[in-house]
Order: structure tokens, then sequence, then C-alpha cells
């Protein structure tokens, strides 16, 4: 991504802000935890998204008037102690020629400048980043700041600033769905590196080794989301991440994993048998699977309800289970598939939207087709998913190219 994505972005926030408001976005910082350590630090996905910038506790502050936007990002000052024992801290010419933020501050100044110009009485809305997710943990820091400006200046509308974010988050620009190919790319090495390491006997952690160490070889240091990697009946643990299990000779590996290229993650579920050949009962079920995988590729295009591609992989899987004798009636279908069958990828592996349930499916939008099986009375547990890149007329499955047909998996595997 270069300069003028992140330039972009913000231009078309600050249009959707009213005249005579302050725009106030945190970056975040790790939390603690133990003694003297932290969490690996990750830098919240919204402001990435405007200035690119990667470091904690630093602030965007954007005075938004009629067709004028004044902006300041507020960065760590420069300190050769702490650079020494955490790391070089950016610099505000590095900043600029990232971000094309032209003014900077340090963070200790953020406060003082925010009351001075709120207090200078042509400001009447703060707009704050308040993503849900947070509360449950006791809040963001647009939430804990919130709270301040309340108590401080009530006289202030607080408005939300997210709102808008999923909005603009939810249709991709070339340069992102560029990204997301290139990320394809190497999830699919990974996946196949697993194929063909894959022997009865193997640990899950193995499993995960073969795919990490593909993804570094390519400058992926980290997943864009906790690999999920699963052999045997730990696959009917929907978000598994334990990778102490073994694979039993026919038992099947679930890997639900994706790489993440210049900020942008895919998704991706594939399943193969750890002995490199499909039982009868894995084979039935996995061809229901791919049956309306491949069904909803054909159909999925603009003007369809995002609710609706759920709604469809449900009735056609039930269709397929019907058919292959395994589920009698749909009042059963919940006995089978136990998750929803799209999400939205990006900046996030559950990427944000707005409205997503009725929201008319557009494109530039990127999200999963998830078909999940689990028959626990045969021991057998998987799903199949892969990226739709909603087109003009239709769509493209962005990761039809890592093997996802029975005889493709068993061809890898058997090599």
């Amino acid at each position: 991504m270069d300069r003028q994505f992140f330039e972009g972005n913000r231009q078309a926030l600050y249009k959707k802000l009213e005249a005579g408001s302050l725009l106030v976005m945190f970056s975040g910082k790790a939390p603690r935890k133990t003694s003297d350590e932290d969490y690996a630090y990750f830098t919240n996905r919204d402001i990435l998204y405007l200035t690119v910038i990667e470091q904690a506790k630093t602030v965007l502050m954007t005075v938004v008037e009629e067709g004028e936007y004044k902006e300041k990002l507020y960065i760590l000052p420069s300190d050769l102690l702490a650079e020494r024992w955490n790391g070089r801290r950016i610099k505000a010419q590095e900043a600029e020629e990232k971000s094309g933020i032209l003014e900077y501050g340090y963070v200790e100044q953020f406060e003082g400048e925010f009351r001075r110009i709120v207090e200078s009485g042509n400001i009447k809305n703060i707009y704050l980043d308040f993503e849900s997710v947070f509360l449950q943990d006791g809040g963001s820091e647009a939430h804990h700041f919130a709270g301040k400006v309340r108590k401080e200046y009530p006289y202030l509308n607080i408005k939300d600033a997210h709102p808008i974010l999923k909005e603009l988050r939810t249709i991709k620009k070339p340069c992102e769905i560029e990204a997301m190919r290139k990320a394809e790319i190497i999830t699919g090495a990974g996946i196949e590196a697993m194929m063909r390491a894959s022997k009865p006997g193997m640990y899950e952690y193995q499993y995960k080794a073969e795919f990490d160490y593909a993804l570094a070889q390519r400058g992926v240091l980290e997943p864009g989301f906790p690999s999920i990697i699963s052999a045997g009946d730990n696959n009917f643990c929907i978000h598994y991440y334990s990778y102490k299990g073994q694979a039993k000779d026919g038992a099947m590996i679930l890997n639900d994993v994706g790489a993440v290229w210049d900020y942008e993650i895919n998704d991706v579920s594939r399943t193969f048998p750890c002995n490199g050949k499909f039982t009868e009962r894995q084979k039935l079920l996995y061809q229901c699977a791919y049956n309306t995988s491949e069904y909803m590729f054909s159909i999925i295009k603009p003007g369809m309800l995002m609710e609706d591609v759920d709604k469809t992989i449900r009735k056609y899987n039930y269709e397929q289970l019907h058919q292959a004798g395994v589920c009698k009636s749909f009042d059963e279908i919940g006995k089978y598939m136990w998750h929803g069958g799209a999400h939205h990828v990006g900046f996030d592996v559950h990427d944000v939207v707005n409205v997503p349930g009725t929201r008319t499916i557009e494109p530039g939008m990127v999200f999963c087709v998830d078909i999940g099986i689990y028959h626990e009375e045969w021991g057998i547990g998987f799903r199949l998913e892969d990226n739709c890149l909603v087109t003009e007329d239709g769509c493209e499955n962005l990761s039809k190219k890592i093997p996802r047909t029975i005889e493709e998996i068993e061809g890898v595997m058997g090599r």
C-alpha cells in the first residue's frame, strides 16, 4: 500500500464528518501480561487503515471544517533508553513519508492541545471510534476518553465514527484486492506444505510448524490470525488452538488459516485425511460441502442480500446431505451445521461491515464462503472455506487454486 491509499482513506472519512467537528483516533497499547512483560502490541485496525502507523500510544486528531481539514498525528518522543530496551520509535519525517500527514506532535502534548481546540468555541462534535467489541472488556481507550469529555465538556456532542469506517472498509480498493491475491498464494503454500508432510502419527503442532515455516520463507512472520489446526475429534471444537493432539491413521486434519500481506488478511479452510486417502464416508460428506461451495460461487452477484448467503448455504447443503441419506429433514440441519457461512475479510479476519445482514452485495466486497459439516457419530468434522470477491456481474473465488477437490487433495498428498 502506498501513502495515497491512506491519504484517500482519511479524505473519504473527513468528507462524511460534520463541519465543526474534532476527530480523535487512538492506536491503543499492549495490555500487561505478567510482571514487567506485555502482550504483543497490535495496532487498532481503524487508525491503521487511516495512517499506516503501527506504534503504540499514537493519536490522530483532525479538525473538520466546511471543505477544510487540519490533521495532526501525536507520536512517542525519542527516548534513547526506552528505545534501547523496546525498539526504535518512528520519527516524524518517516511517519510523514509513510502516511502523508504533515503536522506532528508528541503524545504528551495531545490532551493540552485537545483542550485548547475545544475551548476555542469552534467545535460542536467530537468523533471517536467506538468499537463495541471492547465493551465486554471494560471499553476501549475511546470509551474511556468519551467519559472524560462528557464530564468536562457536557455541551459537546459525542459521535461515533466507527459506522463510517465500517462503510469505507467494506468495499475494497484495487490495491487491497491485489494484496489479498498475494496473501492467497502464501496461504496456499502453507496449506500444501501441511498436505505434503502429513502422515499418521503427526502432532498438530508439527502441522502448524509446516504452515508457519512456509509463511516465514515468503516474508510473512505471523499469520493474519491464530491458526486453527486440529486432528480427529479435536475438529469438533470450532475455534481450537491447543495443537497438542495426534493424528491417528484415517483422521481428518482440519485447518482454518490465513496469511496477511500489506495488512490484508484472507481466511481459508481445507481439510484432508492424514494418510492422504479419503474414506467413503469422508468422501460423501466432503462432496456435499464442495458441491455447496461450487453452487454458491455460481450464484453470488451484486444485488443479492448478504443474509441470503448464509441462508442459501444452509438450504443447499441440507439438500446435499439429504440426498446423501445423512439428514432426514431440514429441522435436523443444526445437528450437522454449527456456524454461519459468510463473513467479510480485510484488515481484520472478521472484517467490519456496515449493516452486515440486510446489506446488498456490491462489487469490491470480499467475504468467506464457509461450509462446515460436523458428523459426531461418524467422527468426521471439517469445513471448506474460500474467499469470494464480488465482481461487476458475479464473483471470483480468490482461493480456488488452493487444492480443494478430493482429486486435487489426494494428488498433492500423493506426491
